[in-house]
């Protein structure tokens, strides 16, 4: 696969400082405070998982990392610029992009649709091309399939086009939520298989995943959430080696 977003200026952030810089991040819900203060960084070239039990605040984090949801408080910082006044396209724009959970692939499309619509922001052929072909190159599958309309597509396949769809945008930072959520065993080791190869492109992620085992596998350091807040950091095979947190999460 190709470097990532090669139509764009790359991060001005040198390698291995943070390319996004989360602080003292506020969210509520009504009256319920669903992130309580939670500052996370995530460093340009690394993969960062955050990782904990259903309703920890982990798919509320990237929400409002993407600004689709407004922080009570606190600072998102990416590329060394506060983007609180961006918009989700602008953000888009600047080089951030969400692969949602669910998906939200767009079914009466087909494949070669959906991929298309995930490079609104640079329409030079020779890059869609090009891009095109580094996807399939990640999701065989989804070569085979570019006039099949997504909503026929297996649960996997459409995590794939999702996936897909985003890597399209030539991201500098790519967002996660829950990538094996409802997927076959084998089509997950596939897709962490695609995540570490875009990774491995130049393209940072942050990834939301409840299946710690595999979080902490294909991550240089992970987050662990509880309640709306930070409750462990480190780095991820430390992590994964922890008592409590083999205990809490690994079935130890």
């Amino acid at each position: 696969m190709r470097t990532a977003h090669p139509t764009r200026q790359p991060p001005s952030t040198p390698e291995g400082q943070p390319l996004l810089q989360v602080q003292d991040l506020r969210v509520n819900y009504g009256g319920i405070e669903a992130l309580k203060g939670v500052s996370i960084e995530v460093r340009r070239g690394e993969v960062v998982a955050l990782i904990g039990a259903n309703g920890a605040g982990k798919t509320t984090t990237l929400r409002a990392i993407a600004r689709l949801l407004q922080p009570r408080q606190g600072r998102v910082v990416f590329d060394g610029q506060d983007v609180a006044s961006l918009g989700p396209e602008a953000l888009v724009e600047r080089g951030v992009s969400l692969v949602p959970e669910g998906r939200g692939v767009f079914p009466n499309l087909t494949v070669r649709e959906n991929l298309e619509l995930g490079a609104w922001n640079h329409r030079s052929p020779s890059i869609m091309a090009e891009t095109f072909e580094d996807v399939v190159q990640l999701f065989p599958r989804l070569g085979e399939r570019m006039k099949q309309d997504a909503g026929t597509l297996s649960g996997g396949e459409q995590q794939m086009l999702a996936i897909g769809r985003a890597v399209m945008a030539r991201p500098a930072l790519l967002l996660l939520d829950e990538p094996s959520l409802g997927i076959a065993p084998k089509l997950v080791m596939d897709i962490f298989r695609a995540i570490r190869a875009i990774a491995a492109s130049g393209t940072t992620i942050l990834v939301v995943e409840q299946n710690t085992r595999v979080a902490l596998g294909s991550s240089q350091r992970a987050y662990v959430l509880r309640t709306g807040e930070v409750l462990r950091q480190g780095v991820s095979r430390e992590l994964a080696q922890d008592p409590e947190i083999q205990k809490a999460y690994l079935g130890g």
